[in-house]
């Protein structure tokens, strides 16, 4: 999934390079690790401030997106540096290993020329930002200097890398890589229409990456790069200044605030504790462990936001139990990826924030208009788990059993969390971004105090994890969003509205609809949710509401259909994340997955065909019609 394995960050060959870069990492995941925490406690104490003292800190917004971007730009460069970017690798395995060596390794290069496009490009920034001030007078610096510290270090990294390979290899997949800029140049130059040039070069850059195993992030921030340096007509500080702005969003926040609270949890021992409950309840009935997993992945969906952090979650506390009670892996494997699909519609998902944000649509009515589809679909899962699964011998899952009292607490404490969140959105108490701060704050406080699990040295590993993984994915976000503002003066999004509108104007909404599930399917298996929600929201949603759909109806099959393509073989980001966890090969998962894809199928239609299911809550709570 990423173009760097462990197997290949051995020893640099430029000592300078490595030590540089382990001691400007170790800065930048501690600056991160800070940044997310004083965070957490503005937005916090913003909420205390304008509820309980009714004295609002009218700097509190400002603050928490400028800590943001430095907890974004520090996490991608400890991301960088530890080799975790997610990418696409399937298409290597189709080509020769010789030539495989040198493809991989271009991947890299990419990784170097996008962290030296975006160091070159917000230096300009930093130049022209200390003579600006914010609406409430803070300097203008503090939103763009972290971009450019964060793309320094991740240069550094991402060379210290790049070494780290024979010279033949190194050089050759240099001068490959300079050689397609050539013909890229060349052919720009032999156009008919030299406007044609830079969506094409965009065009190519990214199918070139996602063959080539480039990690999303950076085929996306590629294809952009590229777009702004053959646009004479655009100053090239829109690269950096569309990045950062792509992340530079209050409501975005809730993305990490939810990761850390779900990791919390699971370092606390709350997950484990729910987990053992469960399966200990579930596993003597036919099919108990498949009904565990879907369980658990609905709980932990409520609490996360994120579905490979609800994967790595439960994954690592239940396989363990799925191979003592020599249940199969591979079977329980298809089974969490088909669940991590039902779990995007369940609140607070981090796609239905990304959806909510990017297509202007109430969040918190999302997040109500998720729980019945979520539900139907979890039924689904469950029978067939049911049906398809066998009995656990517990005394073999768990030979050393935790008392039952203990489990009840950390099922309780669990509990009040996810009902915390949940009645705090729909009750419109706070945005789901100040949920979110309040239940980091309840993980890591309530979860210290009642299981005394989270000492002082696993909440900084925490923090500092939870940035690199935040950075990683809201990186993907930012170059997105820079990649969405390329298409935009290309004007791409415009011509798909026209060809969508005229075909469901033509033939009727219904095949607007199958084509749009069809796509977001696609796009899901190789962009993963938010850049492909960031791209595809804005056009899709308003064409849907013309068409006569309502836009929680439509925005809820888009999430799901997004989900079913990142969880599906061959391609799905996420099924590849699934078998690392579960430790199986997908080759070995297709066939027990297909049936629980096929449920999943059936249940999108379903929604599809009974708008209701999806409406009919958010009206009841009083989001409107």
């Amino acid at each position: 999934m990423s173009t760097l394995t462990s197997a290949d960050i051995d020893r640099p060959r430029v000592p300078v390079l490595g030590t540089l870069s382990h001691v400007l990492t170790k800065a930048t995941a501690f600056v991160g690790a800070v940044a997310l925490l004083a965070d957490v406690l503005v937005v916090f104490a913003s909420v205390i401030w304008r509820y309980a003292l009714h004295s609002p800190l009218d700097w509190a917004e400002e603050v928490a997106r400028a800590l943001m971007i430095t907890l974004v730009f520090c996490g991608v460069a400890t991301s960088t540096a530890r080799g975790r970017h997610i990418g696409v690798d399937l298409f290597l395995g189709w080509l020769p290993a010789p030539a495989r060596k040198y493809v991989s390794h271009g991947g890299r290069w990419i990784l170097v020329l996008v962290s030296a496009g975006l160091t070159c490009s917000s230096f300009s920034l930093v130049e022209a930002s200390f003579a600006q001030t914010t609406e409430t007078g803070l300097p203008q610096a503090i939103y763009v200097i972290p971009v450019f510290v964060g793309s320094f270090v991740m240069l550094i990294a991402a060379l210290e890398h790049t070494f780290m390979a024979p010279r033949r290899v190194v050089i050759g997949s240099a001068a490959a890589i300079f050689l397609l800029g050539l013909i890229g140049y060349a052919c720009q130059s032999l156009l008919p229409d030299p406007s044609m040039g830079p969506g094409l070069m965009m065009l190519a850059c990214f199918v070139l990456g996602i063959v080539a195993g480039v990690p999303i992030a950076f085929t996306l921030a590629t294809a952009a790069m590229v777009f702004f340096l053959s646009q004479p007509g655009l100053p090239f500080t829109f690269f950096a200044q569309q990045v950062a702005g792509g992340v530079d969003h209050f409501v975005l926040l809730a993305i990490p605030f939810f990761l850390l609270a779900g990791a919390a949890m699971e370092v606390n021992g709350m997950s484990s504790r729910l987990v053992e409950l469960i399966v200990r309840g579930m596993g003597r009935i036919k099919g108990g462990m498949g009904i565990t997993t879907v369980a658990a992945m609905a709980f932990f969906s409520g609490i996360s936001g994120s579905k490979l952090a609800d994967i790595a979650a439960v994954g690592g506390v239940l396989m363990p139990a799925v191979r003592r009670s020599r249940q199969s892996s591979e079977e329980m494997a298809g089974l969490f990826a088909a669940s991590a699909v039902m779990a995007e519609a369940i609140p607070p998902c981090v796609n239905l924030i990304v959806l909510g944000f990017v297509a202007n649509i109430s969040i918190g009515a999302l997040f109500v208009a998720g729980i019945i589809p979520a539900a139907i679909l979890m039924v689904f899962l469950l029978a067939a788990a049911a049906i398809f699964g066998k009995r656990v011998d517990i005394s073999k899952a768990y030979p050393v059993r935790m008392p039952m009292k203990q489990l009840m607490v950390g099922a309780a404490v669990g509990l009040v969390m996810i009902l915390m969140i949940g009645r705090g959105v729909m009750a419109g108490v706070a945005t789901s971004t100040e949920i979110s701060a309040f239940a980091v704050i309840y993980a890591i406080v309530v979860g210290r105090l009642a299981f005394r699990e989270l000492t002082m040295k696993a909440t900084i590993r925490l923090f500092v994890d939870v940035t690199a993984t935040s950075g990683m994915l809201l990186f993907i976000v930012a170059a997105a969003g820079s990649l969405s503002y390329s298409l935009t003066i290309q004007m791409i999004p415009q011509q798909i509205a026209e060809f969508l509108v005229s075909v469901g104007s033509g033939h009727g909404g219904w095949l607007f609809l199958l084509l749009t599930i069809m796509m977001v399917t696609i796009f899901g298996a190789v962009l993963e949710g938010a850049p492909a929600l960031i791209i595809f929201a804005p056009i899709l949603v308003p064409i849907a509401a013309q068409l006569g759909y309502n836009p929680l109806h439509y925005g809820i099959l888009v999430v799901l259909s997004m989900g079913l393509g990142l969880f599906s073989p061959p391609i799905g980001l996420g099924l590849y994340a699934t078998c690392g966890v579960c430790g199986v090969q997908m080759k070995d998962v297709i066939v027990p997955m297909s049936k629980y894809l096929a449920v999943i199928v059936v249940g999108i239609i379903v929604l599809a065909l009974v708008p209701s299911l999806t409406t009919w809550l958010p009206k009841v709570m009083g989001y409107g019609s």
